[in-house]
């Protein structure tokens, strides 16, 4: 019995003990090995300890000991004939109780066991008993893959009484156990067998009977079962029950057994306990490994724990733990979700340094990030790379991408995104669909709206709440009231009920369209209807009031909406700060932001945004700075437009040295420049005849797609003609004809009209294409304004086309005025 007990102590000092494997290593520190071994030795020498029962099966009787000594004889006589070739003289008379006699035959040979029941399992279903031995003896055999596989075919059988077959069974597997193995590994497999099933009541159940037996399962199939346990949510509270109680019968816990209860803590969003649980492992021991960290770190970023996971990330650093792919993920959403793309993205690089190749969810969680903060063409860039690496976009990056170009404004690329998943094989789901109907609606493109709908219902899906929302938001601003309110009718047909969100769409397209009375009207009439305005309903309608220069109404909404209890958002302070800025009263709004200071109400970028431009526009360009140093004291992340604003004040000033710093540093963190920044770095650098820059900024600009102010396509074209580079020249002016000049103002420009009109009297020096015998009805020729006056563009009307002919020599044209 002893010797059953201590045996059964080995498994509790192993760290690494693999059922498939059957091999054991890491072993616990000598003073834990000790203390174990003494609780496990108190537990075996228990008075309450009972011995395993003998196996006594029945005898056979003498017909039936001749047949289980001739089948037993014929198997072990047969060299490489098939069993079943062997066997079958006997199969007619076999019955399931032969099998269990014939196994004690030739109980030695492994091989020929497995070979035997596998045979006597294809004539007939052998009973529980028969299964037990041969199980006993794969575990003897240190096979606890078979022994693993015999028992979880059991438990496979459909129509089971669990109940009562787990009885059954446990009552077999301890009847066999003594005289058919005696290996304690049997029941550590038939417990994870339990456990893999999620009968989590009957692993329990086994467990506690084995103590009866002196027998503690091993640390392996302990965590197994903490680690069941843990992913079910009722179970967790039986995961900390054991956990707590298991140790009292001799139970060592190890470094994964704390991981998976700390990951079982923050699952019940306990973050803090599970960091106390976290230094008590250390105090007890045990070093937490990076495993320990992560869960940790994840459960902080979850809860917006910035400070917490900077301080865990420098503890894990000091113990030469480096992060892995699952700490870093936690990382860079918590970043993105405050805000701090830029050092979200540092990470990935840090990542990528360190050899851990980024996945999909951590390319879209930065994609998603810098959509958010509308820096679309670095989510574009990052959606770039990470096909380079291979990384195939799934359904939710292209949604997040989707998403962003359309909150942006920037449908073209959206749609081609959309055409490039269906391209794919990817389903867009309805959150896709929607967003692009909302930008499709928001860009005044109701009628394309309307047809992603009707394509979206002919593909099965349904459209939802705020799908129809984004479409009667669409209507609304396009001022065709009537319309949004059948759509609306439409969707209550449909089992849809109208929410807070519906209303506060439509209140705010009424807004957009300049309808604010009607917008005054649907908020009593969503009083009436059981829905209460919240802040968003009362922020909209003070844009609107502030938009139209009426900031008094703005302020008696303020009131109201204070006296009901509802508490401003920041989006409200700044619906009113850019109400004071546009009506000229910069001071009101300097004092709302110190009062918001004073208040604790964190102001945002769009906050300082205001103020900042109303300062650059006046060209108050040290209050402008000194704005722009409170907000970055204060945390607050400049976005695209702060530096865009910033750019254009300091260009304008002639503050080139600021302006070009300001340019550079938006660029590194992804932000791209907007065509009026671009226009007013190149008119400043020009200004002050830095003509190098200046040049670098129109090419950087031209590239973007962005087209410069008229002034500036005369003075490069002007600069190329005089280089001599007519090929670009010729371009430019191209360039700047079809920017400035439709139909209208062709018109208008018309300086001289010449008929009839040789080609060879042209002189042309340069041709989109050739005009050698091209039958000239009439030549256009435009003085353009501002272009210098040597140089004439002519547009010549011929037969099949028109061609740009740039004309050097004036002289050529006879009879014309230069």
């Amino acid at each position: 019995m002893k010797r059953c007990a201590i045996f059964s102590l080995v498994p509790c000092f192993r760290l690494t003990y693999h059922v498939e494997l059957g091999t054991a290593s890491s072993y616990l520190p000598f003073s834990l090995f000790t203390r174990c071994l003494a609780q496990r030795l108190y537990t075996s020498g228990s008075t309450n300890t009972r011995p395993f029962p003998d196996y006594s099966p029945k005898k056979p009787k003498i017909r039936d000991a001749e047949l289980v000594h001739q089948i037993s004889t014929a198997i072990k006589l047969r060299r490489y004939e098939p069993l079943r070739r062997v066997l079958k003289p006997y199969e007619v008379k076999f019955r399931s109780d032969h099998l269990i006699w014939v196994l004690m035959n030739i109980r030695s040979d492994y091989r020929l066991v497995l070979d035997f029941f596998y045979w006597a399992c294809l004539r007939r279903d052998p009973n529980l008993e028969s299964r037990c031995i041969v199980i006993q003896i794969a575990a003897a055999s240190k096979d606890l893959k078979t022994a693993h596989y015999l028992i979880r075919n059991f438990w496979e059988k459909p129509n089971l009484d669990v109940s009562l077959s787990y009885a059954h069974f446990v009552e077999r597997l301890i009847y066999t156990y003594k005289d058919w193995g005696a290996d304690i590994h049997v029941f550590d497999v038939f417990f994870q067998v339990l456990a893999e099933a999620g009968m989590l009541n009957e692993a329990r159940k086994l467990f506690d009977k084995l103590l009866n037996y002196g027998l503690v399962l091993s640390i392996d199939s302990c965590n197994l079962y903490l680690t069941r346990l843990s992913n079910n949510y009722d179970g967790v509270g039986m995961a900390l029950k054991a956990f707590s109680e298991f140790p009292e019968v001799g139970v060592c816990w190890n470094a994964a057994s704390y991981n998976i209860m700390i990951h079982c803590i923050c699952r019940l969003g306990k973050i803090k306990e599970a960091h106390l649980l976290l230094l008590q492992m250390e105090l007890r021991g045990f070093i937490p490994d990076v495993v320990s960290y992560s869960t940790i770190i994840n459960g902080y970023c979850h809860l917006g724990e910035l400070q917490r996971m900077l301080k865990l990330i420098e503890e894990m650093q000091v113990k030469g733990l480096k992060p892995n792919s699952f700490t870093y993920n936690s990382i860079i959403l918590l970043l993105c979700e405050t805000g701090k793309v830029v050092e979200a993205k540092n990470v990935l690089r840090e990542m990528m340094n360190q050899g851990i190749i980024p996945d999909n969810v951590i390319y879209t969680t930065l994609i998603d990030g810098c959509c958010k903060l509308g820096n679309v063409a670095a989510a574009h860039k990052l959606f770039k790379e990470m096909q380079d690496l291979n990384l195939v976009p799934d359904l939710i990056t292209y949604t997040a991408i989707i998403s962003g170009f359309c909150r942006t404004g920037k449908m073209v690329e959206a749609h081609k995104l959309f055409c490039e998943m269906l391209n794919k094989g990817l389903k867009p789901d309805e959150v896709t669909y929607t967003a692009l109907i909302d930008g499709y609606c928001k860009a005044g493109e109701v009628k394309e709206a309307f047809s992603l709908h009707n394509h979206m219902v002919q593909v099965g899906l349904t459209p939802n709440v705020v799908t129809y929302t984004a479409l009667a938001d669409g209507l609304c601003k396009q001022g065709e009231i009537d319309t949004a309110n059948e759509l609306l009718h439409e969707m209550c047909q449909k089992g849809l009920q109208l929410n807070i969100y519906t209303y506060n769409s439509i209140v705010n397209g009424l807004c957009k369209s300049g309808n604010i009375k009607q917008a005054m009207k649907l908020m009593e009439d969503m009083i009436v209807a059981g829905f209460h305005p919240d802040t968003f309903t009362y922020t909209t309608l003070m844009d609107g009031y502030c938009k139209s220069w009426e900031m008094v109404k703005a302020h008696e909404l303020l009131r109201e909406m204070l006296d009901k209890g509802l508490q401003p958002t920041v989006v409200t302070f700044n619906v009113l700060m850019n109400g004071f800025c546009m009506s000229g009263m910069l001071e009101d709004g300097e004092r709302l932001l110190k009062w918001m200071l004073e208040k604790g109400i964190m102001p945002n970028a769009t906050t300082y945004n205001c103020l900042m431009k109303q300062h650059c526009i006046r060209n108050n360009m040290r209050a402008t700075t000194a704005f722009y140093k409170g907000m970055c004291a204060q945390g607050i992340v400049p976005d695209s437009n702060t530096y865009n604003i910033l750019i254009k004040g300091h260009s304008k000033a002639r503050n080139m040295k600021e302006a070009w710093f300001l340019h550079r540093e938006m660029v590194g963190k992804g932000f791209t420049l907007t065509a009026a920044s671009y226009n007013a770095l190149i008119k400043g650098f020009l200004k002050r005849k830095k003509f190098l820059e200046a040049r670098e900024l129109f090419e950087e600009m031209r590239r973007e797609g962005f087209v410069s102010e008229r002034e500036i396509y005369n003075f490069f074209v002007d600069v190329n003609f005089e280089e001599g580079n007519m090929e670009t020249t010729l371009e430019l002016c191209d360039e700047a004809i079809e920017q400035f000049l439709d139909n209208v103002k062709f018109i208008n420009l018309l300086r001289i009209v010449v008929t009839n009109i040789p080609v060879t009297q042209l002189s042309p020096c340069h041709t989109n294409c050739k005009v050698e015998g091209a039958d000239i009805k009439r030549a256009v020729v435009i003085l353009y304004d501002g272009f210098p006056s040597k140089i004439i563009l002519v547009k010549i009307a011929c037969k099949d086309a028109a061609i740009s002919v740039l004309c050097l020599n004036l002289q050529s044209l006879k009879g014309l005025d230069a």
